[in-house]
């Protein structure tokens, strides 16, 4: 489905992202106040404008309450990270993403309505720790302080050709296997059935608690 997307701020988080919607088909306006970075995203972005986020009026001239979300990626201005936070929620956006620089900014960004918070600094700095402590999980997402998202291969002899009931994954790890990744095909697997085989080096895809997920690396290793 096609979505309208307003990115406030171009630095490299909100550029990565602006690039990725409009690779993905979304429509896209692109808000800076450096007028460098909006001319670099003037052939990327739908729109790609020069702007003080900050004037309430400039962002109500920009129909910013008429898009699906808005993602305010700010770099170090926090109080300007905040403000607008707090104006496009106000005006009605639908879906406010807000960037947060440390965990108090988080919290403030959280109280004011931001509709998600991400930590790109702190969600990195994860992933790369997570990849050098273990051979298996080659991805890894925090989706709260307790719960993850991992991407896992399957090294252990133990649960090759055997199907997802077979190793009552569920009951065992207490995780859910949202997609498998194989090895020679392209597409995924999608919210795999129970009486879907595991292979060697498949990629699971993985959703739950952080322990859960250190207990299946674990179980991996043999």
């Amino acid at each position: 489905m096609k979505r309208s997307f307003a990115i406030v701020g171009l630095g490299r988080f909100g550029g990565s992202i602006c690039r990725t919607l409009v690779e993905s088909g979304q429509e896209v306006l692109a808000i800076d106040n450096n007028e460098d970075r909006v001319n670099e995203y003037m052939n990327i972005a739908t729109h790609a404008v020069v702007a003080n986020a900050q004037d309430e009026m400039t962002l109500r001239s920009l129909g910013i309450r008429n898009f699906d979300y808005v993602i305010v990626a700010i770099g170090e201005d926090i109080q300007a990270s905040i403000l607008v936070t707090l104006m496009v929620k106000e005006m009605g956006v639908p879906t406010v993403l807000a960037k947060a620089q440390n965990e108090y900014h988080a919290r403030v960004l959280e109280k004011i309505g931001a509709d998600r918070v991400v930590h790109p600094e702190r969600d990195m700095g994860n992933r790369i720790a997570h990849n050098l402590v273990s051979r298996n999980i080659l991805d890894y997402l925090e989706l709260s302080d307790e719960y993850s998202l991992a991407e896992i291969v399957v090294t252990n002899r133990k649960f090759y050709g055997k199907t997802i009931q077979e190793l009552d994954f569920r009951q065992r790890f207490d995780l859910n296997i949202v997609a498998i990744r194989r090895v020679g095909k392209k597409e995924p697997i999608v919210t795999p059935t129970a009486d879907e085989v595991v292979l060697q080096d498949d990629h699971l895809v993985v959703i739950g608690k952080d322990v859960s997920i250190d207990y299946l690396d674990e179980k991996m290793n043999g």
